[in-house]
């Protein structure tokens, strides 16, 4: 086992064992990356308030997100391909996350399909949704997931098209790879990775492949999935998918005011400030940045939670003590997946929590729940001056 301290020592193990699309996939953003970039650099720009001489014992990391208990308010997020990082990926993410006390989010384009999950754990997980024009699928897809027992739907609302990302097109990405000169070379240097995918459970997009008339491989799986997602997506369609689900609605891809207001009229249980981890619109706020906005604009109204950026114990405490009430990660616990497969999520996960435990010791706060602006030093323009 090597010796991990952090989460950029999962993320150097993991780019030596995943193949390079895959790992390109995870550790990029769309056109400059400028957002990538600025979703972890803009949490560097938060500085905490050391206090001393405060009684540090009995400390805890335990919260609720939307109602369900957590260990810590942490959720993995929804990360397509996942099963294409580790053999059985989504499996082994979803087993790490129940183990330690967090939620764990199975993506729309997973590998392992809801069954495979469900079929895999004895928690109710969360299922994340995009909007696809077939309806009919669509309206199978929440079935199933209902099926599964799992406890919330996130529909994910800032993919109604697709941001390009130049190394995914570079990289010819695909699940599974096409062998072309340059993968089966690549792919000669990740034994490791090749002999836990000769197992795996599935190759192909499980939430589909055998689930949509005339989609059975990955050429025509390519065709339909680029004429799916819904461009005319609208608060309307939201509405209409609340009510079609019947519990507990997540929205994800929040990053204006106006939005999280519009989304609060449509009875979210919860709302998600993100870009999508950079992966969409290059140019736009962080998350980190976008955050303090939105909670003016709902206040308590609705459960503001962040993703986008978090690599740290301290980017959860920085998110916390600005207002969210959860966060989420989805690179760091792909880095572990990658590094170890399920010890490794478990690892980033506890690398995560000890980070958030001392730090908010040293700030002066035993409960996670406690944490408020007054343990950040916040750079007075850190929301920025923009001329209307």
């Amino acid at each position: 086992m090597p010796v991990i301290t952090c989460i950029d020592d999962l993320k150097r193990l993991y780019q030596r064992r995943a193949p390079r699309m895959f790992y390109d996939y995870t550790e990029s953003g769309s056109w400059t990356e400028q957002t990538f970039r600025e979703n972890t650099s803009d949490f560097a720009d938060i500085r905490l308030r050391q206090r001393i001489a405060v009684d540090m014992s009995g400390r805890s990391t335990a919260s609720t997100m939307i109602g369900e208990d957590v260990t810590m308010p942490v959720a993995l997020a929804p990360v397509g391909l996942t099963g294409m990082q580790c053999a059985d990926g989504e499996i082994k993410a979803a087993r790490a996350a129940e183990a330690f006390g967090v939620p764990f989010t199975l993506s729309t384009m997973s590998i392992n399909s809801i069954e495979d999950v469900a079929e895999a754990t004895t928690k109710p997980f969360w299922f994340q949704l995009y909007t696809m024009k077939d309806e009919d699928f669509l309206r199978r897809l929440i079935e199933r997931a209902k099926a599964a027992h799992c406890s919330a739907l996130v529909i994910t609302l800032d993919l109604q098209i697709l941001g390009q990302r130049h190394k995914d097109i570079r990289n010819g990405l695909s699940a599974p790879p096409k062998l072309t000169p340059a993968t089966i070379a690549n792919l000669m240097t990740k034994w490791r990775w090749g002999i836990g995918m000769l197992g795996a459970k599935r190759r192909h997009f499980g939430n589909i492949v055998g689930h949509v008339e005339g989609v059975s491989d990955a050429a025509n799986l390519g065709a339909w999935t680029a004429e799916q997602f819904d461009p005319s997506l609208d608060w309307a369609k939201v509405a209409k998918l609340k009510e079609m689900w019947g519990g507990k609605v997540i929205l994800k891809g929040i990053l204006d005011a106006e939005d999280a207001r519009m989304a609060l009229k449509v009875g979210a249980d919860a709302i998600v400030v993100s870009n999508h981890g950079g992966r969409q619109l290059d140019g736009a706020l962080s998350a980190i940045r976008a955050l303090p906005a939105i909670l003016d604009a709902v206040g308590d109204k609705v459960e503001v939670h962040l993703d986008s950026g978090i690599r740290s114990g301290q980017d959860v405490l920085k998110a916390l003590a600005l207002g969210a009430r959860g966060t989420y990660i989805g690179r760091a616990f792909v880095y572990g997946l990658g590094a170890m497969g399920q010890a490794g999520v478990e690892t980033a996960l506890e690398v995560i929590r000890k980070e958030l435990d001392t730090s908010m010791a040293l700030c002066g706060r035993r409960n996670v729940t406690d944490l408020d602006r007054d343990v950040l030093l916040i750079p007075e323009d850190f929301e920025g001056r923009w001329q209307d």
